[in-house]
């Protein structure tokens, strides 16, 4: 490979893209304005109990069994960050490096969580080194995967959500009193099945042939892939789902909030989109945890509580890793 083409091949590495300051008081604004909202909503709760909303969360969380919720989120945890792995690992193998093992990819995709603190975008830059050292897998071919991931990853949530809608709309009907859910959420789902078909077709050539927008580099995954490949990483990412519903309706229970599973499954499919909203500390989704549990107000603390350990103990998997990823990201340059 020549120098100018190894040159084009590794991972970006430049600066970050410079984010409009208006966005940023935008997105600090709405944070602020979920924050007063869930504030608002416990201080009334407190009230009715003759309590303020310190003393009402501080006997939430006194009332929580603690060690039974260390010993449900730890193996969680664990399964989660191998449920990822592998799935990561597929996506890799189909569109980057077949030769690719699944035991190089654990240390570097933990690793990532640790990256993941500071910038989701550099914890996925540690994949990208690690296949352009080892394997000469230009950096926006890696790029392209981690895409098409995120697009299945949303339509994992879209289903379990449209499942879980399905079984329990009237409960989504009752939760409609701020947001428009019963609306908002139907219409939602059906732009999404109505535009992966038209997806899927457009990228194998099949609709619209001459235009030329499919053969962008950063689209190289989307090419790629065929129609089992969406159905096999729905399958391959689907145990982490299904995971979730079960943990943290059980975690609910243990901070005495009763939340049957079928309820659940409406409901966090729908908080997990409202968290991949580029707000600070998850404010959509826990905004929107006290908007589907109005009886509850409280539960939007116990979502910060839930996210908190979750990627601190994934960046405590890492930690284990760091040593093995540094050894394969370091020790040796791609030949």
């Amino acid at each position: 490979m020549s120098d100018l083409n190894q040159q084009d091949a590794a991972p970006q590495t430049g600066g970050k893209p410079k984010v409009s300051p208006w966005f940023k008081l935008a997105t600090w604004a709405l944070t602020f304005g979920c924050f007063y909202m869930v504030y608002t909503r416990v201080a009334a709760a407190a009230a009715r109990d003759g309590l303020t909303a310190v003393e009402y969360m501080a006997r939430f969380f006194g009332e929580a069994n603690w060690l039974a919720w260390l010993a449900l989120m730890i193996p969680y945890s664990i399964f989660f960050f191998l449920v990822d792995s592998h799935a990561t690992w597929r996506v890799v193998r189909w569109f980057n490096a077949p030769s690719l093992k699944l035991v190089e990819v654990l240390p570097i995709r933990a690793s990532a969580y640790i990256l993941s603190l500071v910038n989701e975008q550099v914890g996925k830059g540690a994949m990208s080194l690690y296949l352009y050292r080892r394997h000469n897998v230009a950096g926006w071919q890696i790029i392209s995967s981690m895409i098409f991931l995120g697009l299945v990853e949303v339509y994992q949530l879209l289903i379990f959500a449209s499942i879980g809608v399905m079984a329990n709309f009237d409960v989504v009907r009752e939760a409609s009193s701020l947001i428009a859910l019963d609306k908002i959420i139907p219409a939602v789902l059906i732009g999404a099945a109505i535009y992966l078909p038209i997806h899927i077709l457009y990228f194998r050539g099949k609709l619209l042939p001459n235009w030329k927008l499919r053969e962008r580099p950063l689209l190289h995954a989307f090419r790629e892939a065929e129609l089992k490949h969406y159905v096999m990483l729905l399958l391959f990412k689907a145990p982490n789902m299904i995971g979730a519903v079960v943990v943290y309706t059980l975690a609910l229970k243990l901070f005495q909030v009763d939340v049957g599973v079928t309820q659940m499954m409406a409901f966090l499919p729908v908080i997990f989109l409202a968290a991949a909203l580029p707000l600070p500390f998850h404010a959509g989704a826990l905004l929107l945890w006290t908007v589907l549990f109005p009886g509850y107000p409280e539960v939007g603390a116990f979502s910060l509580v839930m996210h908190t350990f979750f990627v601190l103990f994934n960046a405590a998997i890492g930690v284990v890793f760091l040593p093995k990823a540094n050894k394969e990201l370091f020790d040796q340059t791609a030949t």
